[in-house]
């Protein structure tokens, strides 16, 4: 008994809709017939007229063709971040071959046989997920840990060609990597033109992103400015990737020693992909070192 009343008004409301859309479309009906027939006359037209049909056709497939275009730019810009994942693991695999190529001994006959499991380096891409470069001592965290074989110690490289640091530590996903823009990071380096040894540090008095110093290189060699500084092959970096170019050589340590500042080649304020450099010969190296005595 109490529902009735409740149909009622329903049916009440129902019915005042029905009856204003049949007003609207009483009042406007000689509009709705015009786009029928306008419609259905275009329609032959083009139906049964070749020249009209072929610009319709021609006409349709501009304007789908163009949002196909639309959508592809979009669908590129979404995917644009597996495609540079997939470049630098791409450009991994090629720089390997190249610090094997560019490691080889000139001054033996070598045959390689096998350019995938005898070579001495291999490099591994990952990404940065953080990056801090404001503090003294400077830290980046990857996205690869030690289920990629990454380990503590390995060297760390830019695609840009330049040092990045030394892995840290590792975590089954992740790795923490002891940065260049670091009190504790120590690099041996050397003059390209003549082989001078250094060791390359960072923030000596200057904590300039784009500065660092060379160490350690003996008075008598003779340094111009421009000279280009290379990683010398020890510590898990081959020999030969570019570091800087010498922008100060007036830097007097006041001993037999002097210390020169350079201009290095890496941005770290941009980087988004860095190379974990596995050295297969790496560990031998390390056993054979701890078996020399301790300096006194």
């Amino acid at each position: 008994m109490g529902c009735k009343p409740k149909l009622s008004t329903c049916n009440l409301q129902l019915s005042t809709k029905m009856r204003n859309l049949w007003i609207f479309i009483s009042r406007y009906n000689a509009f709705f017939f015009f786009i029928i027939f306008f419609t259905i006359g275009i329609f032959l037209c083009i139906k049964n007229n070749a020249y009209q049909r072929s610009i319709t056709l021609n006409s349709t497939n501009s304007v789908v063709g163009s949002l196909y275009e639309r959508l592809n730019v979009i669908k590129r810009y979404l995917y644009l971040g597996q495609a540079n994942d997939s470049l630098a693991l791409e450009n991994a695999k090629l720089r390997s071959e190249l610090l094997n190529i560019k490691n080889v001994d000139s001054s033996k006959i070598v045959n390689i046989k096998d350019t995938i499991y005898n070579q001495q380096y291999t490099l591994l891409s990952a990404k940065v997920i953080k990056n801090s470069i404001t503090h003294r001592n400077n830290y980046i965290t990857i996205n690869k840990g030690s289920k990629d074989g990454i380990s503590r110690d390995m060297a760390v490289i830019s695609p840009q060609n330049g040092v990045v640091g030394f892995i840290m530590d590792v975590s089954a996903n992740f790795s923490t990597i002891r940065s260049l823009l670091n009190k504790e990071t120590h690099i041996s380096v050397l003059i390209k033109k003549n082989n001078a040894f250094g060791s390359l540090v960072w923030g000596e008095g200057n904590f300039n992103l784009k500065k660092a110093y060379v160490k350690e290189i003996p008075n008598h060699y003779k340094i111009n400015l421009k000279d280009t500084i290379i990683t010398s092959g020890a510590g898990g970096f081959p020999k030969g990737i570019a570091v800087g170019r010498i922008s100060n050589t007036q830097i007097s340590t006041g001993d037999s020693f002097m210390t020169l500042e350079i201009d290095l080649f890496n941005d770290f304020s941009s980087l988004q992909y860095v190379y974990i450099i596995k050295d297969r010969l790496a560990l031998e190296q390390k056993l054979l070192e701890a078996k020399l005595p301790n300096e006194q």
